[in-house]
């Protein structure tokens, strides 16, 4: 029998373990880094306890009626560790669909994790999302360089290197998230009219709580910031938070420079499998941003996707385990 404990301040130890020695969570699961928007989400999550034992958790926040695991994470749902097995992901379901429902919630909106993003094999959830009948409702395209298996560079891309190289581009680690986010912001207010999801200080403060998950690299021409990537570093995977380059950094190669430098480092001094460039897709992934794909696709990037499912908790149950 599963029993299901909402998330308070005294279970935060035993998350944060938690997710430590999950098979499929991250530090973007970890309470520092999901509260420090407390303010704009209403917290939901959930601990599912069988025997006493903690066997999975849901990263959650509530907003009219609807629980979303998580809106402000890339990604969530249930995160489980190494001894999670079908059966007992599927009473767990049963058991989460049971608790909303006696909460009067009727949708659930569940992001699960990504496979390049699973320590081991964590697809239990899919299985027991088509078992709920639940519906895909968001489909993102994403970018990803699987590392010991590179595709070679485009030419135009080994060109463009080879000009911040004669550009004397010099990359390297930094903390100066303020220049670095200057730069960001003024890409996306030019480009899209949209501003960074993270401010300047937030993104420094992020850092600072998760120094060893949070980076920032950037290229610099006599000392002057021209791009940079902030990467988010995962167990199995280095995603690029944010990829920006200023219009001189864009003559110079900078951009290109930067991420040769990275997808370098990381192939040959990290256990990371893959380096993730993010999503190119807009509009719940009905709008596919062709130029930007084909930028990350240079690099041998090949595309995974990010999904998000409806499951109509009030309407549904599901057959026999």
């Amino acid at each position: 029998m599963i029993e299901i404990a909402q998330y308070e301040s005294n279970y935060k130890s035993l998350w944060n373990d938690f997710v430590k020695r999950s098979k499929n969570g991250s530090f973007l699961f970890c309470r520092d880094y999901m509260e420090y928007h407390a303010d704009t989400f209403s917290d939901s999550s959930l601990l599912f306890f069988e025997e006493g034992d903690l066997v999975a958790i849901m990263p959650a926040n509530t907003a009219d009626n609807v629980v979303y695991s998580h809106g402000g994470l890339t990604f969530g749902g249930i995160v489980s560790g190494p001894e999670m097995r079908i059966e007992l992901m599927l009473h767990v379901f049963a058991s989460l669909t049971e608790h909303l429902r006696e909460q009067k919630i009727r949708t659930v909106i569940y992001k699960p994790v990504p496979h390049i993003y699973h320590v081991i094999p964590a697809e239990e959830d899919l299985y027991a999302l088509f078992r709920h009948n639940a519906q895909l409702v968001r489909r993102d395209a994403s970018t990803a360089v699987l590392l010991d298996q590179r595709i070679p560079f485009s030419r135009g891309k080994k060109r463009r290197i080879q000009l911040g190289k004669r550009n004397e581009i010099v990359a390297k680690r930094t903390d100066d998230f303020r220049a670095f986010m200057e730069i960001v912001t003024d890409i996306l207010a030019r480009k899209y009219s949209v501003a960074p999801t993270h401010t300047a200080n937030e993104m420094e403060l992020l850092s600072k709580r998760f120094p060893e998950n949070i980076k920032l690299f950037a290229a610099y021409k006599e000392g002057i910031m021209l791009a940079g990537v902030a990467v988010y570093d995962y167990k199995s995977v280095a995603h690029a938070q944010y990829i920006a380059s200023s219009e001189e950094g864009q003559k110079m190669g900078a951009g290109e420079l930067i991420m040769d430098y990275l997808i370098d480092d990381y192939s040959s001094g990290s256990s990371k499998r893959y380096f993730d460039f993010g999503i190119s897709t807009e509009q719940g992934g009905r709008y596919l941003n062709a130029g930007l794909s084909a930028h990350k696709e240079g690099f041998g990037g090949r595309t995974i996707t990010y999904d998000a499912y409806e499951v109509d908790v009030a309407n549904t149950k599901p057959s026999e385990v």
